[in-house]
């Protein structure tokens, strides 16, 4: 049978601008690894929205896995931009295999 490990996978949606910042403090939390998957449009409580790379406000996920301490730490540091700067920050609990990559 497949041991499977219990670690935070992390959903992020920023401006695209904006990516680089979220990617330090990934860094700096000690995640070793992320993905950035580009969003196209949505809608919120402030209504729907579509891409606009005219206006700057393409719109990314980054995702990313890692173990519970090192996940808070990341939402500690990220915490301070989610009202600032539009952050929408989803974590929740998943099951991987070879959980000491994450």
């Amino acid at each position: 049978m497949i041991e499977t490990v219990t670690r935070k996978r992390i959903e992020i949606l920023a401006d695209k601008a904006l990516v680089k910042r979220v990617t330090e403090a990934i860094d700096k939390a000690e995640i070793t690894g992320w993905t950035i998957v580009p969003v196209t449009s949505g809608k919120g409580r402030d209504g729907q929205w579509r891409q606009e790379s005219v206006m700057g406000t393409d719109k990314v996920f980054v995702l990313t896995i890692a173990a519970e301490d090192r996940a808070m730490a990341l939402a500690e540091q990220l915490a301070p931009m989610l009202t600032n700067l539009g952050f929408i920050f989803n974590m929740w609990d998943v099951e991987v295999i070879r959980g000491e990559r994450f």
